[in-house]
């Protein structure tokens, strides 16, 4: 029997601290961020829960600060430095060196600063893996014209779970390629209806202007004044509305394949339900009332989704839950509390 993920954040008390991280960060130029930062992982870790147990979350706001100032400096170097125009040359090709180190160390960061039931994570993912995973497996689909693109992703999904680790008891996924690709091919259908659908109403609204006005489809000026500014305008509007909403919906797809074909230890399952249309609607709803309430209702929105989110997961241990968590309970004692001393790069990619 399963047992459903729990979330106890409420609006009200997200809205306080998120007010307070949001004054405190403009009045000290962004360097309260890093901190700020902090404050909200623990709130939405601390109020999430399995079997009545929480995560949480160790880092520092001086962690953080760190690791930005790094990479910080990191630009400002490669900007002064590209200058130089043999320089130029080279720093884009180190960069791409750098980057999967950097999401590397990213990964470690936050799996060894995060613990659920006081038993702490961890990365054991390698470089070579991240560079596979998120430069070589994406590079090779441009050949295919990004038709391979679910090879891509699952690489990536790959990477980033079978390299968890809570306590000693690794996380695992594999699932085969079909189910990427039914997500793909569903999410690239509703771009086309979507943009099908705008062009339609593009299409109409020009016709209704043109009888109003008079504009004849026939005169190139009638016609360049008919398609200019607003329609322009319009036209811009669904593709990113196609774009946005189709990612968000292929995302939907691939987090109940991640979690429905993943293992914990090998033997402790988990169960992702959501709707990829509920979390359509839940995001663009969201979007629209954060857009006209100018920011103020972004904490209601970050609990409404994150609240959906834990009432469609569940835990599967394999076995009784007393057993699964006396398992833990005696890592926990013989692991100890490390990972401290690190730097906080942090490209915020969670599983």
């Amino acid at each position: 029997m399963g047992e459903r993920v729990e979330f106890n954040g409420t609006t009200k008390e997200w809205f306080g601290i998120w007010m307070v991280n949001l004054v405190l960060t403009i009045l000290t130029v962004g360097i309260y961020s890093a901190w700020a930062k902090v404050r909200t992982k623990q709130y939405f870790y601390r109020n999430t829960k399995i079997a009545g147990r929480s995560f949480d979350y160790h880092a520092t706001g001086k962690q953080i600060l760190i690791g930005r100032i790094i990479v910080v400096i990191g630009l400002i170097a490669y900007s002064v430095l590209a200058t130089i125009p043999i320089l130029a040359i080279v720093l884009p090709l180190l960069f791409v060196g750098v980057f999967p180190y950097l999401l590397y160390r990213s990964l470690r960061f936050n799996a060894r600063v995060s613990s659920w039931s006081g038993v702490r994570f961890n990365f054991t993912g390698t470089y070579g893996g991240a560079f596979k995973a998120y430069l070589l497996v994406p590079f090779l689909t441009v050949f295919t014209l990004y038709l391979a693109w679910p090879f891509a992703e699952r690489a990536q999904r790959r990477y980033t779970t079978n390299g968890h680790v809570l306590g000693r008891s690794p996380l695992s996924f594999d699932a085969p390629i079909g189910p990427f690709y039914k997500a793909f091919g569903l999410s690239i259908l509703w771009f086309l209806l979507v943009v099908f659908c705008g062009l339609g109403v593009i299409l109409a609204l020009s016709i209704g202007q043109s009888g109003i006005t008079g504009m004849d489809f026939n005169d190139p000026q009638d016609t360049a004044e008919l398609f200019g500014g607003t329609v322009f305008l319009l036209a811009l509007f669904f593709l990113f509305f196609a774009f946005v909403t189709s990612v968000t919906l292929f995302q939907a797809f691939i987090r109940n394949i991640v979690y429905n074909n993943t293992l914990l230890d090998g033997r402790h399952s988990f169960v992702s339900t959501v709707s990829p249309m509920a979390i359509l609607w839940i995001v663009a709803t969201n979007g629209v009332a954060v857009i006209f309430s100018f920011g103020l209702l972004l904490p209601w929105a970050q609990i409404r989704l994150t609240s959906y989110f834990a009432a469609h997961t569940e835990f599967v241990p394999d076995g009784s839950l007393d057993g699964f968590i006396s398992h833990f309970e005696a890592e926990k004692s013989s692991i100890g509390d490390a990972f401290t001393d690190i730097e906080g790069i942090d490209f915020d990619i969670n599983l």
